[in-house]
């Protein structure tokens, strides 16, 4: 029975659909010429286009990768109205870019503005509420950075880019804080065993407690504690 489906197959309608053996070469001279495309629009953008993708250069990055895709496999697509789709992004990124240089409300409207989450130590939580970004991945973030508590940290800055700008304290200012090692989170006490610095797992605040109930955060009313870090970075 598998035998008899594998002859009847077509296997040139696999491989290449409706088309024929001969538009593989052209396939391969769509695509070269769609490259050079794609390079000679990247080096119209210039250096910033590439190394520093905002959400709207993001957006034109995708919008050339898009142009450049299917006319090269795409026998309907032609290349020249391919190649008009690339003039008019370029034309547009480029008077976009000229009002942003212009205008800091224009700038802030496009490509959004670089936003405080840690300060002094705590979480900035009306700021973090703002950013679609879970607590784990930015722990794994500041973890990639060398931060084992929050107490390291004078501040710390989304950019607009999306990467993560961190100022340190110096070692001799390190500070009690939330330690954001993988299983330091677990296990939080709402009753505190022993006189110590605790830190609240939702907001940072850190301060020093006696024995007995830890009671609500005065920064955040959450409930759930852990034994703050002091650790300083290890560089």
């Amino acid at each position: 029975m598998m035998s008899l489906f594998l002859l009847e197959l077509n296997w040139k309608e696999l491989f290449l659909g409706h088309e024929e053996w001969s538009f593989l070469l052209e396939i391969i001279l769509r695509t070269a010429i769609m490259f050079l495309a794609i390079i000679i629009g990247l080096r119209v953008l210039g250096k910033r286009g590439v190394k520093q993708l905002s959400i709207f250069e993001l957006v034109v990055i995708i919008g050339l990768g898009s142009a450049a895709g299917d006319p090269m496999f795409n026998k309907d697509v032609g290349i020249i109205s391919s190649i008009l789709v690339f003039i008019i992004i370029i034309l547009l990124y480029s008077i976009v870019t000229y009002f942003i240089g212009r205008s800091k409300k224009f700038e802030k409207l496009v490509e959004g503005s670089s936003i405080c989450l840690i300060r002094d130590g705590e979480f900035s939580i009306d700021n973090f509420k703002k950013e679609n970004l879970g607590s784990d991945e930015f722990f794994a973030e500041l973890r990639l950075k060398g931060v084992s508590q929050l107490g390291q940290i004078e501040m710390a800055i989304v950019e607009t880019s999306g990467e993560i700008s961190i100022f340190y304290f110096e070692d001799g200012k390190v500070k009690y804080g939330l330690p954001i090692m993988p299983e330091s989170l677990e296990g939080s006490l709402k009753i505190a065993e022993k006189e110590a610095y605790y830190s609240c797992i939702f907001c940072g605040y850190t301060e020093l407690k006696t024995p007995g109930n830890t009671e609500k955060c005065s920064k955040c009313q959450k409930d759930e504690w852990v034994e703050a870090s002091n650790k300083r970075r290890v560089t």
